[in-house]
């Protein structure tokens, strides 16, 4: 009996204590669960996204994000993949729950034992409760937060099907090297798509989840690949791949082949940091960096890489002209001086070049050592090339800037090198194997920009914003504000020209003063040439870029109109009724002024200069498109016989179509009597205009085909004078030529667009009356309907009494005819 009792008695304080440990369980389960986020929240989760920046073509440019990570929704992993990652993280993951048993037992063991050892405590997270932690909970290591990621993920194990947690998972996995989640791995580490992944190139990516760092493929590459096999023989113990396909991947080595983060498009980084700033300013920081965008630009690679091309050629050329302003930088030739040169940084985007140390000098040569470079390892290589620089590949330099600080002594060779110069060289294309062969480079001290523009849409298809986008990434295209000369003088003959004025309309070339006002120095232009030429024709006015002819014909029509013109143009924003703005003493852009001469070769409607022609979101709908035109039939299902759809051009139309004929016309005249002739070489249809600022401190040239509109001008950041040699039509007009040459070769010529009405009549391009039979000087003009030849002379600027005194253009004067410019 009292056995019964004793027994009963324990029975009942057992209970008693059993229920007030579940109490106890129960209030603590509650404390810890009574905060916890919200599960269902992964049902409109958005992860950061990286934004993708694609040519016109389709390649890619560049790539955006704070988490590099590309969204791809569980169907489009291919199932490889996604056996890696179960084999290496969760092999029970379809059978369980949220919680694994046999892995929660296995993880006590090895908690334990870790404990003993003192080593860190390590979990037995399911792909569930991972997902749990990853996205709603934090790395914090306690038994509450173990407690709260096991209870979150039987939640989402409940609400969400598998596929969709494996997808949750495989997206925002961080899997080292900035990657985030599979796809953007497979790209950095393989710079390949996930479809495209062997079987040992996804073991590898499923080794990393645990320590991406500790896995890395250059610092601990036998540990990875000890990682790597283990996942290997996971997938082959759980039947995904067989014995023999596990062997092989085994055997392979880690081929990791790092994809760029910079622009993938070489020479595009100007174009790619202004598609940048555009995204920033209409989407934010957050929108470019998490928001997925992808982004349809314009660029057209070919015609940039050209672009940059005849840019740095220009800006070598007019460099090298001034002379040699020495080494970049000096070290020890003695030794190894293969250290103190990687020390040295080179300019990454310009390949062409290398930097070398100059290790001995002698009459005819220079030996040098080049740079040695990094490995992918970070290390410096233990390779020390070597090369030669000979004399004739370095001759230019005989001849030292002005104010260059002259180290090097003696002649030959040894005149402009000493052991120990850090120079630029380039590769000189033939040299023999023995002797590698290198010219002597610097980088230039002037700059420039060129911007290639559609002129029917307005898209930008190439620009160059400098020299060297490491140099500088300041771009001059886009944001140096410059003078543009006499390159702004046809929009003051279109005003003209559509304002009663003709071709043949005469206007005097001759002195003039003008009284700015009190207490003001009386302001007497001149021409480039500073001579007079009398009574001329427009056409004369631009082809020779009279500046009297410019100031005198702004006068007669007034500078408000002018000033009206540049307006609807869009080269100046608020330009001053002053005549000197007639001659380009304003400021504006490469690219406004582009824009503004692609408006005239669209026949006169507003072109916008435009980087980008479509943006999409994550989701693929359109957010922004460039090309504004309306096509109410585009959309037909299917094709019934009916008429072509219509695009209906609603962009404003700033100038007459017949006067946007008129002044091309008048500009082809630039290209083959005036300051453009070098173009003349590209033989087809080209109309331009050059611009020279006083003391040649800005050379233009804008020009364009029926297709194709080309800006660029070259000058010092700080301007400076250039020298006679530093006019639009000597400095400028080559780049645009070489750019012509090579852009346009396997193009068909096409002739400018006539608009219907404009009538063709022979003129004497002196006079601009009627031509007779047999008149040298004989030129077709075009005439609007209405308009003809003066039958007398009737000369702007000049009156009746003085137009007797008009000294007329002898042929000699015609032929020493040069560059106009401001002045």
């Amino acid at each position: 009996m009292f056995l019964l009792r004793f027994i009963g008695y324990l029975f009942g304080i057992g209970t008693v204590v059993a229920l007030l440990m579940a109490g106890g369980a129960w209030l603590a389960y509650s404390h810890v669960v009574a905060d916890l986020p919200d599960y269902t929240a992964l049902k409109n989760y958005e992860p950061p996204v990286m934004s993708r920046v694609h040519a016109g073509d389709g390649a890619l440019v560049a790539e955006y994000a704070n988490e590099r990570r590309l969204f791809l929704p569980s169907q489009a992993i291919p199932q490889l993949l996604k056996n890696a990652f179960l084999s290496a993280e969760d092999k029970n993951f379809y059978e369980h729950v949220g919680l694994d048993p046999e892995g929660i037992v296995r993880a006590a063991i090895v908690y334990v034992q870790n404990k003993i050892s003192g080593r860190r405590p390590q979990g037995a997270s399911t792909i569930t409760q991972q997902v749990a932690k990853n996205f709603l909970l934090t790395n914090e290591q306690s038994f509450e937060r173990k407690i709260k990621e096991a209870v979150l993920a039987v939640r989402i194990e409940s609400a969400y099907s598998k596929e969709e947690i494996l997808e949750l998972y495989m997206n925002q996995i961080y899997l080292g090297i900035g990657a985030y989640g599979v796809a953007a791995a497979s790209l950095l580490y393989f710079d390949k798509s996930v479809h495209e992944l062997t079987v040992s190139e996804a073991a590898y990516l499923a080794a990393l989840p645990k320590g991406p760092n500790n896995y890395h493929p250059f610092r601990h590459t036998d540990r990875a690949i000890e990682r790597r096999n283990w996942v290997i023989g996971q997938m082959q113990s759980n039947n995904f791949i067989t014995a023999d396909e596990a062997e092989k991947a085994k055997a392979e080595p880690l081929k990791v082949v790092q994809r760029p983060t910079g622009p993938h498009i070489f020479g595009a980084d100007y174009f790619a940091e202004e598609v940048r700033r555009e995204l920033i300013e209409r989407y934010g920081e957050k929108g470019l960096y998490q928001g997925g965008l992808s982004v349809r630009t314009s660029l057209d690679p070919r015609l940039q890489l050209i672009a940059r091309k005849s840019l740095m050629k220009g800006l070598m050329n007019y460099d090298m002209d001034a002379g040699w302003r020495g080494p970049v930088g000096r070290i020890a030739a003695t030794g190894d001086w293969g250290p103190p040169l990687a020390e040295i940084k080179a300019l990454g985007d310009v390949p062409e070049w290398r930097l070398a140390v100059v290790l001995s000098v002698a009459d005819q040569e220079a030996q040098i050592g080049l740079h040695p470079g990094k490995l992918v390892t970070g290390e410096i290589s233990t390779e020390r090339e070597r090369g030669v620089i000979p004399l004739d590949q370095m001759k230019w330099a005989s001849r030292w800037a002005e104010g260059a600080k002259r180290t090097a002594i003696g002649r030959g060779a040894a005149g402009i090198l000493m052991p120990g110069d850090v120079v630029y060289v380039e590769k000189v294309a033939g040299g023999s194997t023995d002797r590698r062969l290198w010219r002597l480079r610097q980088v230039p001290e002037i700059a420039g920009a060129i911007a290639v523009m559609d002129p029917h849409t307005g898209r930008v298809l190439a620009v160059t914003g400098g020299f060297s986008f490491a140099e500088s990434e300041f771009n001059r295209a886009t944001q140096a504000w410059r003078q543009p000369g006499s390159s702004f003088k046809p929009f003051v003959y279109s005003a003209a020209l559509d304002n009663g004025y003709t071709p043949s309309s005469l206007v005097l070339d001759g002195p003039i003063e003008i009284q700015p006002g009190p207490g003001q120095p009386v302001w007497r232009p001149e021409n480039y040439t500073q001579k007079f030429y009398g009574p001329s024709t427009l056409r004369v006015g631009i082809e020779q870029s009279r500046n009297t002819m410019t100031v005198r014909l702004a006068k007669d029509m007034g500078m408000p109109l002018v000033v009206e013109y540049a307006k609807r143009f869009g080269i100046y924003e608020d330009l001053q009724p002053y005549l000197p703005m007639s001659l380009g003493a304003g400021e504006t852009t490469v690219l406004r002024l582009t824009s503004a001469y692609a408006t005239i070769a669209n026949g006169g409607r507003k072109v916008t200069a435009s980087f980008i022609d479509r943006i999409q979101d994550r989701w693929g709908k359109t957010v922004f498109k460039h090309d504004g035109r309306v096509c109410e039939s585009c959309d037909a299902a299917k094709w019934e016989n009916q008429e072509e759809p219509v695009l209906i051009d609603e962009r404003e139309q700033v100038l007459d179509p017949m006067t946007a004929y008129q002044i091309t016309s008048i500009m082809e005249g630039v290209i083959q009597r005036g300051t453009g002739t070098v173009l003349k070489d590209i033989g087809r249809p080209v109309a331009g205009k050059s611009g020279t600022t006083n003391d040649e401190k800005d050379a233009w040239f804008m020009s364009f085909t029926p297709d194709m509109v080309v800006g660029l001008y070259l000058g010092y950041d700080k301007p400076r004078p250039m020298g006679r040699i530093g006019s639009g039509g000597h400095l400028a007009a080559p780049v645009a030529r070489d750019f012509y040459l090579e852009a346009l070769k396997d193009v068909p010529p096409v002739p400018f667009r006539v608009p219907a009405g404009i009538r063709l009549i022979a003129v004497n391009k002196h006079s601009g009356m009627k031509a007779g039979p047999g008149d040298p000087d004989t030129i077709m003009e075009a005439f609007k309907p209405g308009t003809a030849p003066p039958d007398t002379y009737s000369v702007i600027g000049y009156d009746t009494e003085e137009f007797g005194k008009a000294r007329k253009v002898t042929p000699e004067q015609e032929r020493g005819l040069q560059q106009g410019g401001l002045y």
